[in-house]
């Protein structure tokens, strides 16, 4: 199965897959941040972007899932806001211009989405002044035993992240570089613990 078929397979399951609520770390941020253009990368159903969105932000949230990208119109016309919805394998394509803020909010795939050159280039759509955001997991937490079930992933340590964005030196400031605990409620409906990483990255100003 396509990443594509099983992203759609899996949007198609049910009204909400995700909570529709906002990435608690984005959330914390970005909210001091001065709204400006912002790309947001694996939107899924629109919570990140919407937020963005109500907030200010001139928002482009990419998915690859036409279905996912149909219910995050959908939710974004309920909020009241506008958001340019892009369908995009960033395998093979990527939202042209730059941004003020590029958020990946745990972007990963069943497949060989090839996440070290998605997130590199990401890190080229940031304009000067502006600031990539990643947040990613360090293991499957609750989830371990369905773990099979998401192919070979890799969970790398934020300071690979940070290593294999290349960043030109003299150019950028690590702001972030951290893993942290999270609580996330597991397949039996239950809180559990789940170490996740943060990196915050800012492009200089020219």
């Amino acid at each position: 199965m396509s990443d594509k078929s099983f992203w759609d397979s899996r949007y198609a399951e049910s009204h909400h897959v995700w909570s529709g609520n906002p990435n608690v770390v984005l959330v914390r941020e970005v909210e001091g941040l001065t709204p400006g253009s912002a790309l947001d990368l694996g939107c899924g159903e629109g919570g990140d972007a919407i937020w963005l969105a109500a907030r200010g932000w001139a928002v482009t949230a990419a998915d690859i899932s036409a279905v996912a990208l149909e219910k995050a119109a959908a939710h974004a016309a309920e909020a009241g806001v506008t958001v340019d919805f892009q369908q995009h394998d960033l395998a093979v394509s990527f939202p042209s211009g730059s941004y003020d803020l590029v958020s990946a909010q745990f972007l990963y795939s069943r497949e060989n989405l090839p996440r070290e050159q998605v997130l590199a280039r990401a890190a080229r759509a940031v304009a000067p002044g502006g600031i990539l955001l990643i947040e990613g997991h360090q293991d499957f937490g609750p989830f371990a035993a369905q773990s099979q079930d998401h192919g070979d992933v890799h969970f790398a340590e934020p300071g690979e992240v940070v290593a294999a964005l290349e960043l030109p030196a003299g150019e950028w400031e690590v702001l972030l570089c951290e893993k942290h605990d999270r609580l996330q409620n597991g397949p039996d409906g239950r809180p559990a613990h789940r170490t996740d990483s943060t990196v915050k990255v800012r492009r200089l100003p020219h």
